[in-house]
């Protein structure tokens, strides 16, 4: 008979979760602060006030506070340990054990026809999928983090000035070059090559197939922002031009449907069982991942399944790892949104124990190079962001410093000069200090500041950027 966790259990575990840790108080004027490192609602409004494409809202302030807190872990890490040596980066790498069990586990279990007939290459193209290809260039505005709704109307209206610029006479791919937030498709112009149905976005390929060849698309919305979208040309290749790519889309769905029954066979040996008081615990879970949880506490059960259960301490591990977007969706969603989320990770739990049984673990010269690896790509990161080394003044304390760089490195990020990195997982195992805190009220000071500082002050450089463009095609 399985158990269920009564009221008063769930009242019991939620305090659980939250033992021992201290709120401290909100500081005056501070948006967060890390031991002794302190961001404050003024330095928050210099970063933000020139970025445009930032809404002044409290989402972006948040997660600009996350970023800052995450470097400055980071850069104190690297200016103590220029090696990283005490952080344990294997429980950092086990997601991609994992994967990699899974992946020699369905390997050996799959048995799918290699051979694709004439037959079935006649069919796929004939289906549309070797009909038509498209030569598109596109300009990218992308989503600020935690954009409201009032930051996707100011990206719209920005994406329908260039637009409006471009009719005119404006350079799509001089505009592409000097606005796009594309990084790889910017300096040759938003150019996208040639491609075919299937290959791109929904939203994105429903806005090409509309154009004829010159035309330029209204503004164009994807998870990764807004798009304006030119079509160059449209061709037809023949059969022979396209069998191999044909080829490899027949072997792919088949891969993919024997894939799907294989994981469902599995689900469906394990029985799961969410428990109750699972959706709640996952909601206040995801909203603060790095709360600390107390052994007895991270050890409940949220879905039980044959020999074996999804405990809180697993569940808070795969939090940690998921950018800040997704934990908010994840904190937000309804029930069966929730119940999905929790029973992937059960089915996950699942093969890699089927794959630990039958063997299949990588042998430890194969973890220690993905440890190795990982350490390494770490390290590139932070001198990518400028913390190896600190640059320290003479006789200039370690935490001015430290402070000093990571403001510098979300300045960067900002404005689109450095490419970001999230620390993910590792910035749990950085906290020599305790948990970053976010103070609420410095939060909305620092919305209020960034609101009061741009209307009081010219155009913003994408503002002017798109002013130059239309005056100079």
């Amino acid at each position: 008979m399985n158990r269920r966790f009564p009221a008063l259990a769930l009242l019991a575990l939620l305090a659980a979760l939250t033992a021992g840790c201290d709120q401290p108080r909100s500081d005056k004027g501070l948006v967060a602060r890390v031991g002794p490192y302190t961001l404050e609602v003024e330095e928050v409004a210099r970063l933000l006030v020139d970025e445009e494409q930032f809404g002044a809202n409290v989402g972006v302030v948040r997660e600009v506070a996350d970023l800052w807190a995450q470097y400055v872990l980071l850069a104190d890490a690297v200016a103590r340990d220029s090696t990283l040596s005490s952080v344990d980066f294997a429980p950092l790498v086990q997601g991609q054990v994992e994967q990699r069990m899974i992946l020699a586990l369905r390997d050996s279990s799959l048995q799918v026809d290699t051979v694709v007939t004439e037959e079935e290459l006649q069919e796929a193209y004939a289906s549309g999928g070797g009909h038509l290809q498209m030569r598109a260039r596109h300009i990218l505005l992308r989503w600020p983090p935690g954009g409201s709704e009032e930051a996707r109307e100011e990206l719209l209206a920005q994406a329908e000035s260039l637009r409006r610029r471009i009719l005119q006479g404006a350079s799509f791919q001089e505009l592409a070059r000097r606005v796009s937030q594309d990084p790889g498709t910017a300096p040759l112009g938003g150019d996208l090559g040639w491609l075919s149905q299937g290959d791109m976005l929904p939203s994105i390929e429903r806005a090409v197939l509309s154009l004829q060849p010159g035309e330029v698309s209204e503004p164009v919305e994807s998870p990764f922002g807004v798009h304006l979208i030119l079509l160059e040309a449209t061709r037809t290749p023949e059969l022979g031009d396209v069998a191999g790519e044909l080829r490899d889309r027949v072997l792919a769905r088949r891969f993919l449907v024997a894939e799907s029954l294989f994981v469902a066979q599995a689900d469906s040996a394990a029985a799961p069982e969410v428990l109750e008081g699972a959706y709640e615990l996952t909601r206040d879970l995801a909203l603060d991942p790095g709360r600390r949880i107390t052994g007895r506490a991270s050890r409940r059960p949220l879905v039980r399944y044959r020999d074996g259960a999804l405990t809180v301490g697993e569940l808070q591990f795969v939090l940690q790892a998921q950018p800040a977007d997704l934990r908010a969706q994840i904190a937000a969603g309804d029930d069966e949104q929730i119940d999905r989320f929790l029973r992937s990770l059960v089915q996950r739990e699942v093969l890699v124990a089927r794959a630990r049984a039958q063997g299949l673990e990588p042998p430890p010269e194969e973890v220690d190079s993905l440890v190795a690896d990982a350490r390494e790509q770490l390290l590139d990161a932070a001198a990518a962001l400028g913390f190896r080394p600190v640059e320290r003044a003479p006789g200039e304390p370690l935490e001015q410093a430290v402070e000093r760089a990571a403001l510098e490195a979300v300045k960067k990020v900002l404005a689109g000069a450095i490419e970001m990195v999230r620390l993910g997982p590792v910035a749990y195992q950085l906290r020599r200090y305790g948990d970053p805190v976010i103070f609420e009220r410095g939060v909305g000071q620092a919305v209020l500041r960034i609101g009061t500082l741009r209307a009081n002050r010219s155009a913003s450089p994408l503002e002017q950027s798109v002013d130059t463009a239309g005056r100079n095609p």
